[in-house]
């Protein structure tokens, strides 16, 4: 099959030469200089953004907020920013290597966003309180971790190439698309990539293969939604920019290599190790906001935790009856065949 890698290098000629303009040109090494460790940390943010449903802000977000002690706004509008370079440049490498994805959902996700990401940015995330982000990226992807801990061996036995009815994927991609850009990225900086896997292995039952690429798409095309929505109304914090400069060649090589690796490998170890990460923060974020939280707001962030685990398993439960149901019908359809060649 061919592939059109030049595509991809000329992407990455491209963003290296205005980095480097950036940093040599008009002075902006002591900024990149003074931010390495968010370099170091974006090494696996990128790893886990292109190998995982799980945007590069997954690790980014919890490191300046948990680790770093920022505000939650700003570990949002990293998120976004790093991800225009590192999941944008997966995503390239992908269509380069013509890797299959599902289109029916990804397009109608893709509009959904367009649609959800914008109005989260500039009516929903400015009403969110800070400590609220936190529990938000939290919950999400705490309830996310606790699913692929106890049912990895299920998802990883999906073999589905897509969804088995088209248009019913491309309505449920618009609904999510625009619940999760308004609610979710929008108000982080991640989740919609995870949101559209979800629905890809358990209501679809799509291979990892073809659900994994499919959401770093979606993340990426999010983020760029993102860039230009905060661009155009000039909300940006100022640290984001020495932060991005510091990480941003760090993910425009570590996303692809995710990509690639994670193919000679094996997905299975790689989610496991990211799902005990998810657990983990969610964990550190409850201890971390203790004095917050307190023992009802702790409460109800377990609550919070659960029902979102309830609701993934709730759209396994509706993917099995699906599937048992089109299995049936495609069953009784072959009979049919059969008894109408043998009259």
């Amino acid at each position: 099959m061919r592939t059109y890698l030049w595509v991809w290098l000329i992407f990455l000629l491209a963003f290296y030469g205005t980095w480097l303009l950036l940093v040599a040109g008009y002075g902006y090494w002591p900024e990149a200089r003074e931010n390495w460790p968010m370099a170091l940390a974006m090494a696996l943010g990128s790893y886990a953004a292109g190998s995982t449903p799980m945007g590069g802000g997954t690790v980014g977000f919890p490191v300046l907020v948990l680790l770093f002690d920022t505000p939650a706004s700003l570990g949002r509008d990293f998120s976004f920013a790093v991800q225009s370079i590192g999941m944008v440049s997966a995503s390239i490498f992908i269509l380069c290597r013509r890797q299959p994805l599902a289109w029916s959902m990804l397009r109608g996700s893709m509009l959904g966003a367009l649609i959800g990401t914008p109005l989260g940015i500039l009516l929903v995330a400015p009403l969110i309180p800070e400590l609220w982000i936190k529990l938000v990226f939290a919950v999400i992807w705490g309830s996310f971790g606790i699913l692929h801990l106890y049912r990895l061996g299920e998802i990883t036995a999906h073999s589905e190439s897509a969804g088995l009815c088209p248009r019913r994927d491309f309505r449920v991609g618009l609904a999510l698309g625009v619940l999760a850009g308004a609610f979710a990225a929008a108000v982080t900086g991640v989740g919609i990539d995870m949101v559209v896997y979800a629905a890809l292995v358990l209501l679809c039952r799509v291979d990892l293969k073809v659900a994994i690429p499919t959401s770093v798409v979606i993340m990426a095309f999010t983020s760029l939604i993102g860039v230009a929505v905060k661009t155009l109304v000039g909300d940006w914090q100022a640290q984001v920019f020495g932060n991005w400069l510091a990480a941003a060649p760090v993910v425009a090589l570590g996303a692809p290599l995710g990509v690639y690796i994670v193919g000679l490998i094996g997905r299975r170890p790689t989610l496991l190790v990211v799902a005990v990460l998810c657990v983990v923060q969610f964990v550190w974020t409850c201890i971390a906001e203790w004095d917050a939280l307190g023992s009802i707001g702790l409460l109800g962030t377990l609550v919070a935790a659960g029902v979102g685990l309830l609701g993934l398993e709730w759209l396994r439960r509706l993917g099995l009856q699906l599937a048992t149901s089109g299995a049936a019908v495609r069953k009784a359809s072959s009979m049919r065949e059969e008894l109408s060649g043998a009259a």
